[in-house]
């Protein structure tokens, strides 16, 4: 997946690969740039009943691909952690492939957009986008 969609009109790079201080074991961890971040574009677009959406889908060329978005789905078995009032929302079937990983935004002249340092990859494309 090259572009997260996290609106119906705006998208976001992200990559699979960064490193953070951060660290966790239980769960997605949301570092304080991304919840910063997360809760500037959901004021942006004025609604508060959106949560951070992060799944993992079958697909790329490595098997899995993550997918972030904006979501005000609440479904059975949703695992839903809150950081600093910005909802993060996993499936019961992508928890176990998310659990311990780090969500973060980088914004440099290289790179901008969302990162997930997943110590559950095995491996990852070259494009960075998805992972085994």
């Amino acid at each position: 997946m090259l572009f997260p969609q996290l609106t119906a009109s705006k998208e976001f790079p992200m990559s699979a690969d960064t490193t953070t201080e951060a660290t966790v074991t239980d769960g997605i961890l949301l570092t304080d740039t991304a919840a910063s971040k997360v809760k500037a574009l959901l004021d942006a677009e004025g609604r508060d009943d959106l949560a951070l959406r992060v799944a993992v889908q079958p697909g790329g060329c490595s098997g899995l691909r993550y997918q972030l978005f904006f979501d005000d789905r609440s479904l059975d078995g949703d695992v839903v952690k809150d950081f600093g009032g910005v909802g993060v929302v996993t499936d019961r079937m992508s928890a176990p492939y998310l659990s311990g990983a780090t969500i973060d935004f980088v914004d440099t002249i290289e790179k901008q957009g969302f990162t997930i340092d997943n110590p559950n990859a095995t491996g990852s494309c070259a494009c960075g986008d998805s992972f085994h």
